[in-house]
């Protein structure tokens, strides 16, 4: 094994950095590892541990990986109930995104229940928003149109268990 060099802590700001643009270049692993080495320095970074959340939600695929529930475990980190709350919701819409994307029998139900689980997320995070950003009243409407827009997103008549993602 390697031993992991450590960050410098005066180069905290330009790393986090880094790590967003790798998010935006599609390159979540990398942003992954940045936010592990800020992390390693500072354990309650905010802005690290929210990038690490999308870096990770990023990572979702065609079956129920290990990144999801690296990013549920992250949220109590969180400083905020409101930074809790939307993230939450962020990765319910994205693991909704995921069932919608694979395709075949029930995705479109059970991206529909994560959707709906997303909007009732984000809706309270609506009320208990410190800032004043509408930033979950655009997700939550973004969420709207898309199951609005499509007729396979609907509610399940079953009340059975999710189908693993492959």
């Amino acid at each position: 094994m390697f031993e992991l060099k450590k960050l410098p802590k005066k180069d905290i700001g330009s790393a986090l950095e880094k790590a967003r643009c790798y998010r935006f270049l599609n390159e979540p692993r990398e942003a992954e590892s940045i936010c592990l080495d800020i992390l390693d320095v500072e354990p309650e970074n905010q802005q690290a541990l929210i990038t690490l959340i999308l870096s990770l939600a990023d990572q979702f695929s065609g079956e129920l990986s290990a990144e999801f529930s690296r990013a549920k475990e992250l949220l109590p980190r969180l400083s905020t109930r409101f930074h809790q709350v939307y993230y939450e919701a962020i990765i319910s819409e994205r693991r909704a995104k995921t069932h919608l994307n694979r395709g075949g029998h029930g995705s479109g139900n059970m991206a529909y229940k994560w959707l709906k689980k997303a909007m009732d997320l984000y809706e309270a995070a609506m009320s208990m928003d410190p800032q004043g950003d509408q930033e979950a009243i655009l997700r939550w409407n973004a969420c709207a149109r898309l199951i609005m827009r499509s007729s396979s997103l609907k509610p399940s008549d079953e009340t059975g268990e999710e189908i693993m993602l492959e």
